[in-house]
């Protein structure tokens, strides 16, 4: 013989165990699944279930109990039950070319004196009777199983199972003994399938939803009535009665049926239908929506992420639009490209880099663009389409001809941030803080200072300040003609010591011409010929008084005032490097600006009143023949009769007389659906009504639904109370008076 006998004698002694280990774990599976049957009510998806996880944990264990036979029990079993191997079996899982001479001898003698398959007794003896015992103990349990009796009435788990204690024990009653409903949803959305033994259920828009109902007895017909007018008819198939139905608005249905045998069971069940929402983008690259080419920039690099609630089109489509010429000859160039995204099937990132040079885009064109993603729902895709943005360059500037220098001027639109946005990026700069390096941050924050003194400036022109020029000097005492006032606390800005020097100098100015000859002459603050001071003030108009210069009322200027100095502060602050501190008085300044945007009212003081003359000759004579009253009559508010607010009136009566309006209340609903968090809770509580009209707590709940969807009474004046005692006494006093 060869050494493959040795190794065939090992497979079949394992081979025996296994199929013996086997034997006794089959029985033990078949208990396990009728076992899972019994307390899942009969779900066969949970019995086979069970059944496959305990054949699969009786195999696993049988093969790692037949593996416990290895070449060393073999040797073993073989030097004890043959004597005519010596002792020498171990030579056979030896390395036959590292054996001596005498040892491979011995090797060789003991492979011709192995014994055969039939005659080695490695395979073990079936146990007969123990299979036979285990089978046996294993149909006891499956009996036991499939015969216990089912769980009585007053049993909790008869509740748990939904059947009815009434139906219960009441056996003429129809019983339903078994319900499913399986919910399989669109395959775009990737959801799994699923089902179950309950009859509400939450599922996604355009599911498909399937129920299955057995009844004891069979009944005639079975249907699903849903309270919004839909019915759905059941299908007789053997003992049971199946239907189906697509899932496209939520609803409320209760099983109805006809058999010879009441059915008490009005329960209402509930459909949820998750809408399906559009995808959603936000662009991450650029992060404003106007850019500006750069010199020497040739392309455009634009980023996206895309996200679904479902999955969304690994495909988006970019939307270009180009601008060419200017004024009346503008034109425009479209054109569409589709680029692939990255990412899983809810959450997609895009990127694309546009070439300036290959579109052809030139000095003074716009480059728009917008983006449009769209989800794989199936033959009714939804598309979102983003905000556009757009790249800009800049025209050529006008070039200033030497004939001509003073004559042409660059005009440039004046650009001004809003306080709001100046607060935004005070904090967005506060928050930065920490990654910017001091230079960097103070620049910033000079930056901002900028755009609070244009914004300042702006608002200042309506208090007749059409410069930031010097404030006005103090008189000059007698005793100060040697001295130069301070100047003025001026913004650390760029020209801060040009401003003081204009100051100084202004100030020197004043006090050499205050005897000067002009000055008698009418000619008040006269300098010289030609100064540009006394040009604007023969040829000029006077805007330095504010209330000269504007047509608000007093308060209004006196809000726009205060709202000018908070932006100083705030001003201040931005150009110290400190926007922290700039945030409270820029706040301030905001809420000042909404209050002056509210005014209403302006200072005309050209215009007259036109008022009617007064009668001189009626005053204090007491003579009202021909006044008017001044009290204008109000009309009466007309409100209109909403359907919540009628209905909570009606069941306000104890009595419950008054019915409720199931379709009116319905149509409201549909046409305000999104005054209601939930709409099927409140038309649960007014079916609860309708079926027992003398349930007080079924009405105290719907009108607590329906308080908060009631459009509430407009206030309407009150008439003036009545006097009381001291107050008709008073007033007949003063018509005694009068009538003296």
């Amino acid at each position: 013989m060869s050494v493959d006998a040795f190794d065939r004698l090992l497979g079949a002694a394992r081979h025996r165990r296994f199929a013996i280990a086997l034997a006794f774990a089959l029985p033990w599976t078949a208990a396990a699944t009728a076992l899972a049957w019994r307390l899942g009510r009969g779900n066969p998806t949970m019995a086979v279930g069970i059944a496959l996880a305990a054949l699969l944990v009786a195999i696993v264990i049988s093969w790692r109990w037949s593996l416990r036979l290895d070449r060393g029990w073999l040797q073993r079993h073989l030097d004890a039950n043959h004597p005519a191997l010596e002792d020498s079996s171990a030579l056979l899982a030896a390395d036959a070319s590292n054996l001596p001479p005498l040892a491979h001898l011995q090797r060789d003698r003991v492979l011709e004196r192995l014994p055969s398959l039939q005659t080695s007794g490695v395979r073990a003896r079936w146990p007969v009777a123990g299979i036979v015992a285990s089978a046996a103990a294993a149909a006891l349990v499956v009996a036991a199983a499939l015969l216990w009796p089912t769980a009585s009435p007053s049993d909790p788990a008869a509740n748990r199972t939904g059947t009815h204690t009434q139906a219960a024990t009441q056996p003429d009653v129809l019983q339903l003994t078994e319900r499913n409903l399986a919910i399989a949803p669109p395959a775009y959305t990737g959801l799994p399938d699923r089902d179950g033994d309950s009859l509400d259920a939450t599922v996604p828009e355009g599911a498909t939803l399937a129920w299955t109902l057995r009844f004891a007895p069979v009944p005639d017909a079975v249907a699903l009535e849903f309270i919004d007018g839909r019915r759905v008819a059941l299908e007789r198939e053997g003992d049971r009665w199946r239907a189906k139905a697509t899932a496209e608005q939520p609803g409320l249905y209760r099983i109805v049926t006809r058999a010879a045998l009441p059915w008490e069971d009005g329960a209402l069940h509930r459909i949820d239908v998750v809408r399906d929402q559009p995808p959603s983008i936000r662009v991450t690259a650029p992060a404003q929506s106007l850019s500006l080419r750069t010199p020497g920039q040739r392309r455009w690099t634009l980023e996206f992420e895309a996200a679904d609630d479902h999955g969304i089109s690994a495909v988006a489509d970019i939307h270009l639009t180009m601008t060419e010429g200017s004024g009346e000859n503008i034109g425009f160039r479209d054109e569409v490209r589709r680029i692939t995204g990255r990412g899983d099937r809810r959450d997609k990132r895009f990127s694309q880099q546009l070439d300036l040079d290959a579109l052809g885009l030139s000095e003074g064109d716009d480059l728009i663009v917008h983006f449009v993603v769209r989800d794989n729902r199936a033959g009714q895709a939804q598309s979102t389409r983003s905000a556009s943005q757009i790249l800009r360059w800049p025209p050529p500037q006008a070039r200033e001809d030497s004939g001509m220098d003073g004559v042409l001027q660059k005009v440039l639109p004046a650009y001004f941030s809003s306080q709001r946005q100046i607060i935004i990026d005070a904090e967005a700069l506060v928050a930065e803080r920490p990654r910017l390096q001091d230079e960097a941050f103070a620049a910033r924050s000079d930056t901002i200072a900028v755009d609070q003194r244009l914004l300042r400036l702006r608002y200042g022109q309506f208090l007749g300040e059409e410069s930031e020029g010097a404030p006005t000097l103090p008189a000059a005492g007698p005793g100060d003609a040697d001295e130069l006032p301070p100047p003025p606390i001026l913004l650390p800005t760029s020209d801060a010591e040009d401003e003081a020097d204009a100051w100084r100098e202004m100030v020197a100015a004043q006090r050499q011409g205050e005897h000067a000859e002009d000055h008698d002459e009418g000619g008040p603050g006269r300098i010289g010929f030609g100064e540009a001071g006394n040009v604007l003030e023969e040829f000029g108009h006077l805007h330095d008084i504010p209330e000269s210069a504007t047509l608000l009322d007093p308060k209004t200027r006196a809000l726009l005032r205060r709202a000018l100095g908070e932006m100083w502060q705030s001003e201040l602050a931005l150009r110290q490097a400190r926007p922290h501190d700039a945030l409270p008085p820029a706040n301030r300044a905001l809420a000042l600006v909404k209050e002056i945007q509210q005014s209403d009212r302006i200072h005309l003081a050209r215009i007259g009143t036109g008022q009617p003359p007064v009668d001189v000759s009626r005053r204090l004579s007491g003579e009202r023949a021909g006044i008017a009253s001044r009290r204008v009559p109000l009309p009466q508010a007309e409100v209109d009769e909403d359907v919540p607010a009628a209905l909570w009136r009606a069941l306000a009566s104890a009595s419950g007389d008054d019915a409720i309006d199931l379709a009116t209340l319905q149509a409201w609903l549909a046409a305000n659906d999104e005054r209601s968090a939930d709409p099927l809770a409140l038309l649960a509580a007014v079916d609860a009504v309708q079926r027992d009209p003398a349930c007080d707590a079924c009405r105290s709940r719907l009108r607590a639904l329906l308080w908060s969807l009631a459009t509430p009474a407009p206030a309407a004046p009150r008439a003036r109370p009545e006097a009381d005692a001291t107050g008709k006494a008073y007033l007949d006093a003063l018509r005694g008076e009068a009538g003296e």
